[in-house]
């Protein structure tokens, strides 16, 4: 049984007394066989519209709930249901009444709603549910009339027009959350059909959005592309911005928009991008018609990304085939067609953009294709370079001319149809032939390579191995173009004139800020393309006499006077014999003294006096890296060194006692331009200034008066001093002013002997400097500090000799003997003597006088 609507009243109210009348009727008549019509039954006359909306309006209010209904069985709830939903089917419900209240008068629905009609507590809490549930449809029903379909009559002992009009209105009330859910059982599978692809694509459209935001937030920044540099590429700089060396795909020669050539340009746009100045980064327009035109010729000859999109992915992405690479192309080209000017993204696209043949940039591709730069480029090579960036090795003149030529007439006609030249421009351009005059890259040309090696060797100190093997890395150094040409010109005048006549064939220069440890020049060698092996800092030679400044620097500290006083003498100590250049002895000398001289055993002396471990502390803290071992000879040099950490050690004597660190990297700069590194190197006292001055006042005497005359310059002081090792491998000098130390070695990778002397080291030193400094301010060493009195600033360790021997001397037989100052030859057969390195004791320097011949006409 189902009633949809309200449709009668005062039923409640006599529920209890016609309630055995009709449960008597019903039991009196068959399922099978409907009752007569009921004579003057209000609900078989048909009530028009107006006065059935009001008096549903009317007696609702008077629903009234009886208090003895039981509940409804579960089998006879099913019935009913079975019962209403084929009602729903019957011919007899006409559609025009579909949406009104209907009342199933089968007899058997009425002996189901008697009995439903008992559950009295349900019916209370069904009332309230169904009434909120029914407000919107009785809202609605307010504003129609409804009609009566024609039914069949009560029986004579039915129950009474108000209690059959009770029982629809408590039917219709009681089921309403029923009814309205059954009413859209046939629209269920629809609306769950029409639900699910609204959540499905609402759910992928706040996805996609939510990807896009995603996206969108993760760009990098794009104002920083004029510092680009592609991964594994590795861009060495010298302080005025000059490239040194470039290694990976990285652009050589970068220009600016006004640099390049109008037509060149105009090229690129018309084969490229024709709309770049109408698009915000993405072309949708010249997408299709890039499709229709490769469909139409069966080549690739439009491209569908604009150059805006070319450069995003050259530089922020990859050639990855996905559309999320393609999504991010799209959102990088609008974000930088945002931030930068067309202008910009020109100058950028131009400068990085692939060309083949290791060409990055149309400059480079200039080069490597015309041997030319880019403003004396024909026409028809500007489009031939324009043709290249969709397949660089196919289209390249070098690779595939005929081809080259066709893609170049293709540029050609489409700068004509772009109006940028004339058909008889174009005509012209197209009838010339493809001539090519190939040159190697730039970025292959190095720069001061023995320098460039050096940087390459220290980066790894400053900069974490991802960063270098992720590449893009740019280097500012700190060498300075004009002192290094200047370098490289000295080494190579050495080796190929004084080394010839001297008998050695390499040389190296390292010179550097005594205030900052920057190092300005680094050769270190004659050609590196003969020898790539770096003397100035791979090289490890005995620096001879040259680390006696060193010895005599923690004499100082340690609060000796370069007045005090030892004896030059033949002497032996636990079994080892100093010498002196011709085993010559002179008696006692100031410390001062025996530095100018370059005297062997008093540098012996004093290290012995000072000890082994704070001599070794003071070389180290002045910036001598390598083991130094504690044996008489160090005071001689025998402990090998570079050529750049003594230079360094003799500019913390430059610095006033001062150490700062030798350095060439300034800063590292990675592909995004973010600066990964950047060099701090402070100052640092290592030896006290009083030290520091007294050991170069005595410096000054060794050029001034000593072994180091050659090095003098004419406008200013100079400290330093001379060394040779044994057996004259090494010649060595190394020198400085207040603001500049340079040092010079010269000898052979094979260490074989040498016939020069450390004078010639020391004249190389002033053909450097005295170009290098010229016209830098003249500055002035500090004075000689007041020695009376004065106290040390480290303590001396003396070494205690197990056995000394003064007077004797080692003879050519092994065998020690008293000296002799003035021995006498003796006549013997001839022997080969057992080879003793003797001591060198460099002569002073006198340069050759010069004299003009005179002018003698020549004759005819």
């Amino acid at each position: 049984m189902r009633f949809e609507g309200l449709i009668v009243a005062e039923f409640f109210s006599n529920i209890k007394d016609t309630l055995s009348k009709v449960t008597n009727a019903i039991s009196g008549n068959s399922d099978r066989e409907p009752p007569k019509d009921a004579k003057g039954n209000k609900l078989n006359s048909p009530e028009s519209k107006a006065e059935f909306s009001t008096r549903t309006r009317d007696e609702r209010s008077e629903y009234v709930v009886s208090e003895d209904a039981a509940p409804l069985q579960e089998s006879e709830y099913l019935e009913s249901e079975y019962l209403e939903s084929e009602y729903l089917e019957s011919e007899y419900l006409e559609p025009e009444y579909a949406r009104y209240p209907i009342v199933n008068r089968n007899w058997q629905g009425l002996k189901r709603l008697i009995a439903w009609l008992e559950i009295e507590p349900q019916v209370t809490s069904l009332q309230t549910k169904g009434k909120e549930l029914l407000r919107p449809g009785l809202s609605l029903l307010g504003t129609k009339s409804p009609q009566k379909s024609d039914s069949s009559e009560l029986p004579e002992n039915s129950a009474s027009p108000n209690t059959q009009l009770q029982i629809n209105t408590a039917l219709q009330e009681n089921s309403a959350p029923q009814e309205n859910t059954k009413k859209r059982i046939p629209r269920r599978p629809r609306f769950w059909i029409s639900l699910g692809v609204a959540s499905i694509g609402g759910g992928a459209l706040i996805y996609g959005l939510w990807i896009l935001y995603t996206l969108d937030k993760g760009l990098p920044d794009v104002n920083d592309l004029s510092a680009f540099n592609r991964d594994g590429t590795l861009t060495i700089k010298a302080s005025d911005n000059t490239i040194l060396l470039q290694s990976g795909p990285a652009t050589r020669d970068k220009l600016k928009l006004k640099e390049i050539p109008e037509l060149l340009v105009q090229a690129f746009i018309a084969i490229e991008d024709r709309r770049f100045y109408q698009h915000r980064g993405v072309d949708y327009q010249g997408i299709v018609r890039s499709i229709v035109s490769n469909l139409i010729a069966r080549d690739l000859v439009q491209g569908g990304s604009t150059i805006t999109q070319q450069l995003a992915r050259v530089v922020f992405l990859n050639q990855e085939r996905s559309i999320r690479r393609k999504v991010r192309e799209a959102l990088l080209a609008q974000k930088i067609e945002r931030e930068l000017s067309k202008d910009q993204v020109l100058e950028r696209y131009l400068n990085l953009v692939y060309l083949g043949s290791d060409a990055y940039g149309v400059a480079d591709a200039a080069l490597v294709f015309f041997s030319k730069t880019v403003d004396k480029l024909t026409l028809a090579e500007m489009a031939t370079l324009a043709g290249l960036p969709p397949a660089p090795s196919e289209y390249s003149p070098l690779v595939n001319p005929d081809i080259a030529k066709q893609r170049r007439n293709l540029v050609l006609q489409q700068m004509q149809e772009a109006k940028v030249i004339t058909e008889a421009e174009a005509k012209e351009a197209m009838a010339e032939p493809i001539a090519v005059k190939p040159s190697p890259p730039k970025r292959f040309k190095v720069v001061a390579p023995y320098f460039a090696s050096y940087i390459r060797k220290e980066l790894p100190r400053y900069v974490s191995q991802d960063a270098l093997e992720a590449g893009g890395l740019t280097v500012e150094t700190t060498v300075d173009l004009k002192w290094q040409k200047i370098a490289e010109q000295v080494v190579k005048n050495a080796i190929e004139v004084d080394g010839r006549r001297q008998g050695f064939e390499q040389a190296a220069l390292v010179s550097m800020d005594t205030k900052t440890g920057e190092v300005k020049a680094l050769v270190g060698g004659g050609n590196f393309k003969e020898s790539e092996f770096n003397r100035a800092t791979q090289a490890l030679r005995q620096p001879g006499s040259t680390f006696k400044g060193l010895i005599y620097a923690a004499a100082m500290a340690a609060g000796f006077s370069p007045y005090d006083g030892y004896e030059d003498e033949p002497i032996i100590i636990d079994g080892y014999q100093p010498n002196n250049y011709g085993k010559k002895f002179s008696g006692w000398r100031s410390i001062s003294d025996a530095l100018t001289r370059s005297v062997n055993v008093v540098a012996v002396k004093v290290l012995m006096d000072v000890g082994f471990e704070p001599a070794i502390k003071v070389a180290n803290d002045m910036g001598i890296k390598t083991k130094l071992s504690p044996i008489y000879s160090l005071a001689l040099g025998s402990s090998e060194v570079n050529l750049l950490e003594l230079t360094n050690a003799y500019g913390t004597l430059a610095a006033q006692g001062n150490f700062i660190e030798a350095h060439g990297i300034k800063r590292v700069i990675n592909q995004r331009g973010d600066v990964i590194y950047q060099a701090d190197f402070k100052p640092k006292r290592v030896l006290d200034k009083d030290s520091a001055a007294i050991t170069t006042w005595m410096l000054e005497g060794v050029v001034q008066d000593g072994t180091g005359g050659p090095a003098a310059l004419n406008d200013r002081a100079v400290a330093g001093k001379t060394g040779t090792s044994e057996n004259v491998r090494d010649l060595w000098f190394i020198g400085y002013i207040p603001q500049v130390v340079t040092g010079v070695w010269l000898g052979n990778d094979d260490n074989y002997p040498t016939w020069g002397t450390s004078g010639t080291a020391a004249y190389n030193w002033r053909d450097f400097m005295s170009q290098a400094v010229k016209g830098m301010p003249v500055e002035k060493f500090p004075k000689l500090p007041k020695l009376e009195g004065r106290k040390g600033s480290i303590k001396a360790k003396p070494v205690e000799p197990k056995r000394i021997i003064r007077g004797m001397i080692v003879n050519e037989d092994g065998a020690i003997v008293p000296y002799n100052p003035n021995p006498q030859p003796r006549y013997r057969e001839w022997q080969e003597p057992a080879y003793q390195e003797p001591a060198y004791e460099e002569p002073a320097y006198q340069e050759p006088a010069y004299e003009e011949p005179a002018y003698q006409e020549p004759g005819y």
